[in-house]
């Protein structure tokens, strides 16, 4: 790709981040002049891309939205996370498989040929559909690195951090034979058989530092499970699984809600004076009665047994306060 070319999608990219831009902070962030800024959004213009200038001091672009627009493009960290959301959403969102799929092989379809092997390398397995509202960033490049080892079979180094390492304080180089990479209650995994203890384990992708070269070929062992969905359920099973989840739409902002309603919790901004949140419960009762303690209106969306379950506690309530 032309030096050209490669600064016009970077400042594409940037454009379709944000609404607005100053002239001085894009040229910054291009490490070129203004005055280039100003020759690469002619250049997008002609193009068909409608972008907006705004004069005086604070000058800067946006790009508009328009029913001409050409089609998007990504640069190669939005085209994996692109394909890798779609990927995970055929197991993680009820009734869009199909269309997920879909839209995956139609976006591999227009990727240059090095790119679409990059992504080809990602077959990620998504486990547990009610995961947690924690999430952990890792690496893109750290994504592939895995995930290529796991598809071309070749054993795999890396340095690892323990859990209860400080940070920064890395352990000897493992040697495993990838298997699967795994996503389980926002966090990725790396599921593999162990050359040194021999044995299968489990390793959080965010603490791994992969090593070059990749090891040797090898063949694929039998996960001790019939699949491995199975075999991550096991391997968590030690942790609390709660006996119910049930959803609500609270009139309330969710950074308010997200400060009491507990590590457990999903909560997700509808509006900015209301927000869907998700609990877990021992019970339906005991799970009614959390989403009470917050001083708001809300809508109970379900399952069924949560309203059912808050129909009775309010009835029980009712007869007491009389």
């Amino acid at each position: 790709m032309s030096e050209t070319s490669a600064r016009l999608l970077a400042l594409l990219s940037l454009l379709q981040a944000r609404r607005d831009w100053p002239g001085a902070l894009l040229a910054e962030r291009l490490e070129v002049s203004p005055r280039t800024v100003r020759r690469d959004v002619d250049r997008l213009r002609d193009l068909g891309y409608p972008v907006r200038a705004s004069k005086g001091p604070d000058g800067g672009y946006r790009l508009d939205a328009g029913a001409d627009l050409p089609p998007l493009l990504f640069d190669d960290d939005q085209a994996i996370a692109v394909a890798v959301a779609l990927q995970t959403a055929t197991t993680t969102v009820t009734g869009i498989e199909e269309g997920a799929l879909r839209a995956l092989a139609t976006v591999r379809q227009v990727m240059p040929a090095r790119l679409r092997q990059r992504v080809d390398a990602l077959q990620v397995t998504t486990v547990d559909r009610w995961a947690g509202s924690a999430r952990t960033k890792v690496d893109s490049e750290i994504l592939i690195a895995v995930g290529t080892a796991v598809r071309a079979r070749e054993v795999l180094r890396f340095d690892y951090a323990s859990p209860g390492a400080e940070s920064g304080e890395w352990v000897p180089p493992r040697k495993v034979e990838p298997h699967h990479l795994v996503t389980w209650g926002g966090r990725w995994y790396l599921v593999g058989w162990d050359l040194e203890r021999k044995d299968w384990r489990t390793f959080r992708v965010d603490r791994m530092r992969p090593k070059s070269p990749a090891g040797p070929r090898f063949t694929p062992r039998d996960l001790p499970a019939p699949d491995v969905a199975t075999y991550i359920s096991s391997r968590f099973s030690s942790q609390p699984r709660w006996a119910c989840r049930g959803e609500a739409i609270l009139q309330a902002k969710a950074a308010d809600i997200a400060g009491w309603a507990g590590r457990e919790a999903v909560v997700e901004e509808l509006t900015p004076t209301s927000c869907r949140l998700i609990l877990p419960g021992w019970s339906w009762t005991g799970l009614a009665a959390a989403f009470g303690m917050f001083e708001c209106d809300l809508e109970f969306v379900g399952p069924p047994e949560l309203k059912a379950a808050a129909a009775q506690l309010a009835a029980r309530y009712t007869a007491a306060a009389s």
